[in-house]
């Protein structure tokens, strides 16, 4: 069986189901949702090309790189996708990426708590040593919701990697490690209980 094996984790906020073809047009839509394919500093498909996104997720998944969750909200419609990627089951790290949201859900509890729901279960049942977080540095929104979260920054690799304009990525690696899950537990549960 791969590493990590697929999942339902279901929250109050949000609802993480293994990712399949048949989010594609619940998806397509979400995306249109601040039309999200338009930001030049991250990589989110546009609604035409979802099915192929999804596709390609799950090859990943096959390849025991990925695993791949579409995102619902707590009234059941599907509002992104979210994954583990970048898998390393020898060494028990994962990374959690390929992260997009509707605009609609956006600065609410619904982030706050599926980074609660994956963060616990790498830490609580994978067993995992870190979880790393990767963003562009442009990304300022990522950033600042990756340090909220109370990821460190481990550094910034320097023209990366080529983005789909041409430009040259600096990408900001951040990581939980194993040791400090407690403590960001336990914030990210007081962030979910407070007033909004």
């Amino acid at each position: 069986m791969s590493w990590p094996p697929p999942i339902t984790l279901a929250g109050t906020h949000a609802k993480l189901e293994p990712l399949a073809l048949a989010h594609a047009a619940e998806l397509a839509d979400a995306v249109q949702d601040g039309e999200l394919w338009k930001l030049w500093y991250t990589s989110i498909p546009e609604p035409a090309a979802m099915t192929k996104e999804i596709e390609r997720r799950l090859a990943l998944q096959a390849a025991g790189s990925m695993l791949p969750f579409a995102v619902r909200d707590a009234a059941g419609r599907a509002c992104g996708m979210t994954t583990y990627m970048n898998v390393d089951a020898a060494n028990k790290r994962v990374e959690i990426g390929s992260t997009w949201y509707a605009r609609r859900v956006q600065r609410t509890p619904l982030n706050t708590e599926c980074k609660l729901m994956l963060l616990g279960h790498a830490f609580e049942t994978l067993d995992c040593i870190a979880v790393e977080f990767r963003t562009h540095f442009f990304n300022t929104q990522s950033r600042r919701g990756i340090e909220r979260l109370g990821a460190k920054l481990d550094g910034i690799l320097r023209s990366h990697a080529r983005a789909g304009n041409g430009t040259l990525r600096d990408t900001c690696v951040y990581s939980i490690v194993a040791a400090e899950w407690p403590t960001v537990k336990a914030h990210l549960r007081f962030q979910l209980g407070r007033a909004r």
